[in-house]
């Protein structure tokens, strides 16, 4: 019998939304929920049996809703919730033609997986079991190495990868990275959403917000440091569309990143080889959807300064930016680098 053709495929597991990237060419990104009708009436009216992605938010009123990804770490305990990682896999390796009635062919798909690195230490074993019958051969890597390798900044360079669950931070060194070479902070994207909805509600009382929307405004109108324009939006008080000013509210919500992340990227760097330290801190890389925060470049880039300068580029366009990396990595693996699963 002749070899089944090989599919490497690299998934960007995130807590918002997880990309993948094939060797077929095939990219698609999809938001990280899982939703199934909560009865009879719903399924009638949805007609499915499963909704995933900005489907399932969009029909979220009428659904049993689950975001199975939670501060970057799959959720354990919760059967429905392992279903929806399986479910949210399934439909990844399905836009990119993978067959997912669950029977992998042997050899035929290989993933590189990008998680937090503190699930590495957490939830790898977790993961592991949730692809088997999945995929057939495994990787599982930290999210900032996976970018890393997909730039080619593997030498003297410090990722900062900025998400909804978790910020993550690596020191590339020219090989694999070690867990000392990694840190991974819980203060990213959600906790801004949760700080702003909390302020919202502070300020505006008895205007009827939620967490879907302040997260929309913060997407569209990141920024810390002084404000370029004043940032207004639209929400219902007391049941009538009113425009609210929260622009010092984005800005507070959005600085909660701030103090947290520089800390972490001066602790790691002083722990780089003296002679090399020069070298990563003008060689700083910002990516994942925190990494678009209007002013965070220049508010690092001035906390450099203590320690003699340093320089700070984001990427423009993160959202494949782990899942590329991945993918990158899994055409390059040695065949002992890969973990055979069985289903």
């Amino acid at each position: 019998m002749p070899k089944p053709e090989i599919l490497h495929v690299g998934i960007d597991l995130g807590t918002s939304r997880s990309a993948i990237s094939a060797s077929n060419g095939e990219r698609f990104v999809v938001d990280s929920f899982v939703g199934w009708p909560v009865d009879m009436v719903a399924k009638k009216v949805l007609k499915r049996n499963v909704l995933i992605g900005h489907d399932a938010v969009a029909n979220r009123t009428m659904l049993d809703l689950h975001r199975p990804l939670e501060r970057g770490l799959l959720k354990e305990g919760s059967e429905k919730d392992v279903e929806a990682v399986r479910e949210l896999l399934r439909h990844l390796l399905g836009l990119v033609g993978v067959s997912t009635n669950g029977k992998v062919a042997p050899g035929s798909v290989r993933a590189v997986v990008g998680v937090p690195a503190a699930a590495l230490r957490t939830n790898k074993q977790y993961l592991r079991n949730t692809m088997k019958g999945i995929v057939d051969s495994l990787m599982i890597v930290s999210e900032p190495f996976a970018v890393a390798y997909g730039l080619d900044a593997l030498l003297h360079t410090l990722i900062i990868d900025i998400g909804a669950g978790t910020s993550d931070f690596c020191v590339m060194k020219g090989r694999y990275p070690t867990e000392e070479d990694q840190r991974t902070l819980t203060i990213a994207g959600d906790s801004i959403d949760t700080h702003l909805l909390q302020l919202m509600e502070e300020r505006f009382p008895q205007a009827n917000v939620t967490v879907f929307m302040v997260r929309d405004w913060k997407e569209k109108n990141s920024f810390v440091g002084e404000p370029k324009q004043r940032v207004t939006v639209t929400a219902p008080v007391k049941g009538v569309p009113t425009e609210l000013d929260i622009t010092n509210e984005i800005r507070a919500a959005c600085e909660t990143l701030l103090a947290p992340t520089i800390e972490t990227m001066l602790d790691l760097l002083s722990r780089v080889e003296p002679e090399f330290q020069e070298r990563v801190r003008n060689n700083i890389i910002l990516s994942g959807g925190g990494g678009l925060i209007r002013g965070l470049p220049q508010a690092l880039e001035d906390a450099l300064k203590q320690v003699g300068g340093g320089r700070v580029t984001y990427m423009e366009d993160p959202v494949f930016v782990g899942s590329d990396g991945g993918l990158a990595l899994a055409n390059d693996a040695p065949e002992s680098d890969w973990e055979k699963l069985s289903a």
